[in-house]
């Protein structure tokens, strides 16, 4: 946060920020839309928790209803207690419900036994323990493709500068041979020659450009940095070489992967889910009081001017599963088999991580030796080209094998700064295996 908060370039206009790998990996975990998303994850797993709760707690619910009764039904009520003269089985429609009513009432429902809540509980705390391994992981993923990506760039400006270099040493081998040759001591064909080689590189050039531009846009992408922000390294690959002076993982026996974290909290959910179609066989108990007051009218009016008659109503209700057709069976066969397939899932990473570590550390062993090798080919490359170039300017070389010594030196240097870079790589690889990437 004190990166963040300090570094002017990261906050205003288009000053460029100087970063170190370090400084890139915090900056990630601050600004990764990954990781911002994953922080919002656990923030709704919380309020899942909390909805879940809520419902074992009281249920409080109110309601206002005003009718007006378009054609008030009639009942056929016996004429004789109306009128004593009458026949019997006669009858006559009388009209029992006004044409206005109002109703106000509060209902209060309490859940007492249900067995599905009690798990569901217990399913939504796993649910939120699961969205923090999710974190995790996501934040693991980010630090590796930082990593990854910074890498790459600075091997891109490493690559960018051996080019560069080339040139330069083409580009005075040019003149010094056009001198040569206008003073008659080299040919025509020695300074095209140089020429064709030289004009390659320049090309090259612009491709090796635009490859680091690519590489920093894609680290800023990897960072959650504007793409539009600039931006500078404040390493070099040298200043990494010397993690490979000693092997310091060679020795580590690592910890446990947060991906067998995330598989054994699914396999929980999965058995929990498996508790609670169970639990469905159990009764379920609620209770609910009602209060409710009514009023009556021959007009809209008068509801609000009438008597409001009061009435209450207290129960327990008890709701007992007989048969639903086997879905619950059905759905607890579907559980099992997903437990199943979770267990094989837990036993085949656990596998996977073994192979997986086993592969790194002769990844990064193999990088090393190539590694090594690299370096000295690069060095006695240097020294070809040197002899090379003093031989032919005393004149007992040829200009032929001073180009020939300054491309194997350009390949030679390619190949060593590759070898690093996949010796970084391999590094991070194996970080990743043994669940350090973040140490």
């Amino acid at each position: 946060m004190a990166f963040i908060l300090l570094s002017p370039g990261l906050t205003s206009g288009q000053e460029a920020s100087s970063i170190t790998l370090e400084e890139s990996v915090q900056y990630a975990l601050e600004n990764n839309v990954s990781v911002k998303n994953a922080h919002l994850a656990i923030a709704a797993s919380k309020a899942t928790v909390g909805e879940t709760t809520a419902q074992g707690l009281p249920q409080i619910t109110g309601n206002v209803d005003v009718n007006k009764s378009l054609i008030v039904p009639s009942q056929p009520f016996p004429a004789i207690f109306f009128d004593p003269e009458a026949a019997e089985g006669e009858f006559i429609p009388v009209q029992f419900s006004p044409e206005y009513s109002g109703n106000l009432g509060v209902t209060v429902n309490q859940m007492i036994f249900n067995g599905s809540y009690f798990v569901g509980l217990q399913a939504a705390k796993t649910y939120r323990q699961l969205a923090e391994f999710d974190k995790i992981k996501t934040e693991l993923d980010v630090v590796e493709n930082v990593k990854k990506a910074y890498y790459s760039v600075l091997v891109s400006q490493e690559r960018e500068g051996l080019v560069q270099s080339n040139l330069s040493r083409l580009d005075t081998l040019l003149r010094e041979t056009r001198v040569m040759y206008e003073t008659g001591f080299s040919e025509k064909i020695d300074v095209s020659r140089i020429q064709v080689q030289y004009n390659n590189v320049k090309t090259e050039l612009d491709r090796a450009r635009s490859a680091t531009k690519i590489s920093l846009d894609l680290l800023k992408l990897q960072m959650g940095m504007d793409v539009n922000q600039p931006l500078v390294l404040a390493e070099s690959i040298a200043d990494l070489e010397v993690v490979f002076e000693a092997d310091p993982l060679a020795s580590e026996s690592g910890m446990r992967r947060i991906e067998l974290d995330q598989l054994q909290t699914n396999l929980d959910l999965a058995r929990l889910d498996l508790k609670n179609n169970t639990a469905q066989y159990l009764p379920r108990i609620d209770a609910n009081l009602n209060y409710t007051r009514m009023g009556f009218g021959g007009s809209l009016s008068e509801i609000f001017k009438s008597e409001w008659y009061p009435g209450s109503v207290l129960g327990v209700s008890l709701e007992i599963p007989i048969f639903d057709g086997l879905a619950k069976s059905y759905r607890i066969q579907q559980n099992r088999v997903q437990i199943k397939q979770f267990q094989n899932q837990l036993f085949d990473q656990e596998q996977r991580i073994i192979t997986e570590e086993s592969e790194a550390r002769a990844n990064l062993k193999n990088g090393l030796s190539a590694l090594a090798v690299q370096l000295e080919n690069r060095e006695l490359a240097m020294e070809v080209f040197r002899t090379t170039k003093i031989k032919y300017q005393e004149g007992v070389g040829s200009n032929f094998e001073v180009v020939e010594a300054d491309a194997a030196l350009k390949e030679a240097e390619t190949n060593y700064y590759s070898a690093l870079y996949d010796a970084l790589i391999a590094r991070v690889d194996l970080e990743k295996a043994l669940g350090i990437l973040k140490d």
